[in-house]
């Protein structure tokens, strides 16, 4: 597991010494001797090295990583450029695409959010492979939590999407008035058409941005296969 070493390590510092972390430090050290796990070790904590504390200005929720072969690196929705581009994530491009104009790229990498302050987290950051939530419960959602509770406390506008009820179960932890909380139904198959699609997220997350001095996420992703 590759330490955080950039602001998020001052931030966290107090949760890597709690009784549960050392707990989930070594069940999923074990994990990774004794099964396949996704994401690589080194990509765990990619959310929180590719958006530095200070930088976050939108917070999107995932549940935990995918389980298929190389699709998890350490953001939520997000896959590598080579890997076919999941469902849920179609459908996120689907509605990017009739909310912003944004054409559909033809890959499922989203590190270029990442880098404008756009925190990708899972609220569980590994998985075993093809066993959809089977860490669920270990201790990453305390861990995550922490995450949230102090973005929450930030005096700053930030914007909080939460998608399907998982995410929306956070709702409660966010309790500050400048901040501007999101929820639609999940982008997966199954409830994209419950009121995903014309939700509309992008556009009016730059509105909030823009309105409060802030520059706004330039959502493109760019083609990287020609």
């Amino acid at each position: 597991m590759a330490p955080i070493s950039n602001d998020w390590l001052g931030v966290l510092r107090e949760e890597f010494g709690k009784p549960y972390y050392r707990k989930l430090h070594e069940i999923v050290l074990k994990e990774y001797h004794t099964r396949r796990i996704y994401p690589a070790p080194d990509d765990i904590f990619n959310a929180f090295h590719l958006t530095p504390f200070h930088e976050v200005k939108v917070v999107i929720l995932g549940q935990d990583p995918y389980h298929g072969e190389g699709q998890a690196h350490g953001l939520c929705f997000s896959v590598k450029p080579d890997v076919e581009i999941p469902p849920s994530l179609v459908n996120i491009y689907q509605e990017l695409h009739d909310d912003c104009g944004c054409y559909i790229p033809d890959n499922g990498c989203l590190e270029k959010w990442a880098r404008q302050g756009v925190l990708l987290l899972n609220t569980v950051l590994t998985v075993r492979a093809h066993q959809p939530n089977s860490h669920r419960g270990i201790g990453w959602e305390e861990f995550t939590d922490a995450a949230i509770r102090r973005l929450n406390e930030e005096d700053r506008p930030m914007v909080f999407i939460l998608w399907g009820r998982p995410a929306q179960m956070k709702r409660a932890m966010l309790t500050n008035r400048r901040h501007l909380v999101l929820e639609a139904p999940h982008p997966s198959p199954l409830s994209a058409f419950r009121g995903f699609f014309g939700s509309r997220p992008f556009s009016k997350v730059n509105a909030y941005l823009e309105a409060n001095g802030l520059a706004p996420i330039d959502w493109q992703i760019e083609n990287v296969h020609t």
